[in-house]
This record gives structure tokens, C-alpha cells and sequence, in this order.
């Protein structure tokens, strides 16, 4: 073999030879690599989650405050319109039964008018939120009551709302206008309200007559 085709060969191995730590160091940094693709990955879906989680709370509390602001826009309306129903009412009380049941043609007629009126005003409420109660036979709560004066009875739990002078007015779940009634006093003491029973949510008006 001549010195040049020794040479010949020998090269190809020398190179093979210094690739081979080239190669050995890629293999080694390989898996490095992948676990930092794998762990930029993770990171990368984590803050989308996030994102999109708060870009739903977000929505969730606008679309929130949104209809709470239509709700609560209506207050002072919703206000001028209880004096409206209020006078309706003190109306219809004016009328004494025996000429309710006596009345005739036009009386008739004006009598029903107004308790025709005073029932569609109060679904008109109604439909926008405004809901009427009246607290007969309940415990008193200041939340929703506004007591006007005591009444001395044996005979029921004291702090009972034994009479409504005027019905309150919800308004979503606002008070819009507090019941004033009237309290007993000098009764047993009234038993506590059984959990989720209270009077923070008064019960739904009986139909108008």
C-alpha cells in the first residue's frame, strides 16, 4: 500500500471519528430539548386557559352588571307609579261594600274600571320586576317592614304583623318600598324562623280584587 492511498484512507475514518462526540453530544442534548419544548407547551396552554377562563368571568359579570343596571334604572319610575296604584287602592277602599254590591250601570261600570286598572297596572309592574307583598300573619323583619304602631294582643306571637296599612314593593331583589304594618304585642314569643324560611323574601302579592 503507497503512502497515498494509506492517507486515502485513513481520512475517512478520522472523520468518522471526530463526528462521533458531534453526534454523541446531539443524542445527549436531545432529550433536553424535548422536556423544554414539553415543558414551554405546558406553560403556553396553562396562560390560554387563564385567559380564557378571565375573558369568561368577564363576560359573565358585564352581562351582570348590564342587567342589573336595566333592573335598577327603573327606580325611580317604578316609584311615581306606586303613588298611582297607591291612589287606586284608597279608591276602591272608599267605596263601601253595600254600594259595591248595590251599584248600577254607570257606578258599576267606574267601580270596575278601576279594578280593572289597578290590576293591570300591578302586572305592568310586575313584568318589569316590581313585585307587591303584603306580610299579613308573618314575623316582622326591618328589613322589609316598616312598623307604624303596636297593637296589644294575647292571642298571637308577639312581633307578628297582625295589619298592613300599605303593601311593600320589591324590585328585583331591592326593597323598592317597605310594607308598613302594624305589630302585636304582648303574645308568646314567636318561634325562630327554620333555616332558608325568613322573611327576606316576601311572598308573592294575592290577586288584586
Amino acid at each position: 500500500m503507497t503512502d497515498k492511498t494509506a492517507r486515502h484512507t485513513a481520512r475517512p475514518q478520522e472523520e468518522e471519528a471526530s463526528r462521533a462526540p458531534a453526534a454523541a453530544s446531539e443524542q445527549a442534548a436531545a432529550p433536553q430539548l424535548s422536556t423544554a419544548l414539553e415543558r414551554e407547551h405546558a406553560e403556553t396552554k396553562d396562560r390560554l386557559l387563564r385567559a380564557l377562563a378571565e375573558m369568561e368571568n368577564l363576560r359573565k359579570r358585564t352581562d351582570r352588571e348590564i342587567a342589573d343596571s336595566r333592573l335598577y334604572s327603573l327606580t325611580s319610575f317604578a316609584r311615581d307609579l306606586l303613588v298611582v296604584a297607591d291612589n287606586m287602592r284608597r279608591a276602591l277602599d272608599a267605596v263601601a261594600p253595600e254600594l259595591r254590591s248595590s251599584a248600577e250601570g254607570g257606578v258599576k261600570a267606574l267601580i270596575e274600571g278601576v279594578e280593572l286598572t289597578e290590576r293591570e297596572l300591578l302586572k305592568a309592574l310586575e313584568k318589569n320586576g316590581v313585585r307587591q307583598f303584603t306580610p299579613q300573619g308573618e314575623k316582622f323583619d326591618p328589613n322589609v317592614h316598616q312598623a307604624m304602631f303596636e297593637i296589644p294582643d294575647a292571642t298571637v306571637p308577639a312581633g307578628s304583623v297582625v295589619q298592613v296599612m300599605q303593601p311593600g314593593y320589591m324590585l328585583g331583589d331591592r326593597v323598592l318600598r317597605p310594607a308598613l304594618v302594624g305589630v302585636s304585642k304582648g303574645g308568646p314569643k314567636m318561634a325562630p324562623a327554620p333555616p332558608g324560611n325568613d322573611n327576606k323574601t316576601p311572598k308573592e302579592p294575592a290577586a288584586s280584587t
